[in-house]
């Protein structure tokens, strides 16, 4: 019997793991808007609070970690991690040169520009 609960755990543990896999695309999409949000010298409102623009990217990036199973496009990275508290619900807010807006259509107008830029090889 605990020899079948441990090939359990171990296909369960691997199956999760598999999950959690994103596109090495993706991954590199993501990693660079973290950069992007850490060197934006913008500020950051997530449930009432201020946050500098490198905390928001560690905040961002360890709801990445956490929440990588949730996401398979960079797309899914911003709607379901990077726009809204995961415990309130409420909208992140980015404040760039006095003018506030949501963190979500934000960080898609950057990734929109991030792929129209060409990549060196």
């Amino acid at each position: 019997m605990i020899k079948v609960m441990r090939v359990f755990a171990m296909v369960a543990l691997l199956m999760s793991t598999a999950a959690r896999a994103v596109e090495p695309t993706v991954d590199s999409e993501i990693e660079q808007l973290l950069a992007w949000v850490a060197a934006s010298g913008c500020g950051f409102e997530r449930n009432g609070d201020r946050y500098t623009s490198k905390e928001a990217a560690d905040h961002l990036s360890l709801k990445y970690r956490r929440g990588a199973r949730y996401v398979s496009t960079t797309e899914d990275f911003i709607d379901r991690l990077a726009s809204q508290s995961s415990w309130t619900g409420k909208p992140y807010h980015v404040i760039c040169d006095g003018i506030e807006m949501q963190s979500g259509p934000w960080l898609h107008r950057h990734l929109a520009a991030l792929r129209a830029t060409p990549q060196s090889p």
